[in-house]
């Protein structure tokens, strides 16, 4: 894993994330979106493990459903390519080349 996609993983993960982690799970899934997606499962997955919410009466209110719609948002983003990862292959298709064609005049 070079620098470039480290620092991709830990603008979508957070900088609180073991780059060990990281590394392990980069060498075994080979693309950092594969990644990226797999440790925001695994935080969504806690998230819906929990209870959604938890009030007690003048001491403490909270509430998670916000965070675990958060985090679809972000997997859906992912899933479809956004933001661009710095390891994602390039199929040509962002190329600033596009098609011309060339068409004769009509003669007068």
């Amino acid at each position: 894993m070079d620098t470039a996609v480290r620092a991709w993983l830990l603008a979508e993960l957070g900088t609180t994330t073991p780059i060990a982690d990281l590394e392990a799970r980069y060498t075994r899934l080979g693309t950092a979106r594969a990644v990226a997606l797999e440790v925001l499962r695994e935080r969504l997955a806690a998230l819906r493990a929990q209870p959604a919410s938890i009030n007690v009466t003048g001491a403490v209110a909270l509430n998670t459903a916000e965070n675990i719609k958060a985090y679809e948002r972000q997997i859906a983003a992912l899933e479809n390519g956004e933001p661009p990862a710095p390891d994602d292959p390039t199929d040509g298709s962002t190329s600033s080349l596009g098609l011309l064609r060339l068409r004769e005049r009509p003669r007068r």
